[in-house]
């Protein structure tokens, strides 16, 4: 789980390691795979991105930077690639508890971070819903289905409706 840092704070190898992770491999990734996206049938992408895009939190500027990167990138791919008939669009979760990433320490310091109950913590939106990987695959899925045959270049969240992105 990457640590908070303020920009003043955040050492070099920290960024670059999240701008790799989080952007560059995505860009890499994608351009391998665009040959083959041609030759398929409806071909779709979905990139996962974060709620963090819309609304950025304090000590996250490396995260935050990257995904809005990997969001620009599928924007642009939207447009490149529409021609070919390939779909690109782009999800923004909010945190997803139940990976690997939120252990009951992280949890617990989080909540506490906002006193909160990690239950309350968990819940904190406009539906007072925790966010599963499995709603994120769900939709991933519809996105590459032919629910969505006619969208490219969509942004859409998925966390429970935050008041900062509404």
């Amino acid at each position: 789980f990457p640590l908070s840092a303020r920009i003043e704070e955040l050492d070099e190898d920290s960024w670059d390691s999240s701008i790799s992770i989080n952007l560059t491999s995505h860009q890499r990734m994608l351009s391998a795979c665009i040959p083959f996206l041609k030759l398929g049938v409806d071909p779709a992408v979905v990139f996962i991105a974060s709620k963090n895009v819309p609304a950025p939190g304090p000590g996250a500027s490396s995260y935050s930077v990257a995904k809005a990167g990997m969001t620009q990138l599928a924007r642009v791919a939207a447009l490149e690639l529409a021609g070919d008939g390939i779909r690109v669009n782009t999800l923004h979760p909010d945190a997803v508890f139940d990976t690997a990433i939120w252990t009951d320490e992280v949890l617990e310091k989080r909540a506490r971070h906002y006193g909160l109950s990690v239950q309350e913590y968990k819940t904190k939106n406009l539906l007072k819903t925790e966010v599963c990987s499995d709603d994120v695959a769900e939709l991933v899925c519809a996105l590459a289905g032919s629910l969505f045959a006619r969208t490219t270049g969509a942004q859409i969240p998925v966390d429970g409706g935050n008041d900062r992105v509404i």
